[in-house]
């Protein structure tokens, strides 16, 4: 007997998963970093970096979902 439901594993996409470490480090930068302080100046980079991070991973995820 045969259970191909226990072969059945979800995994989650490469998508979702570079969400959620995006989430995770703005909550990271938020709290320990001070990102979103009223001076501004290289701190206002680095949210704008890791903004670019996340496109770019996500970019490169829907691409390789594609396939």
């Amino acid at each position: 007997m045969v259970f191909l439901y226990l072969k059945k594993i979800q995994i989650m996409s490469k998508s979702t998963i570079a969400i959620i470490i995006y989430v995770i480090g703005l909550i990271f930068g938020a709290l320990l970093l001070d990102i979103w302080s009223s001076e501004t100046g290289l701190k206002a980079f680095i949210g704008i970096g890791w903004t670019v991070i996340l496109l770019v991973a996500l970019f490169y995820a829907d691409k390789n979902d594609s396939k």
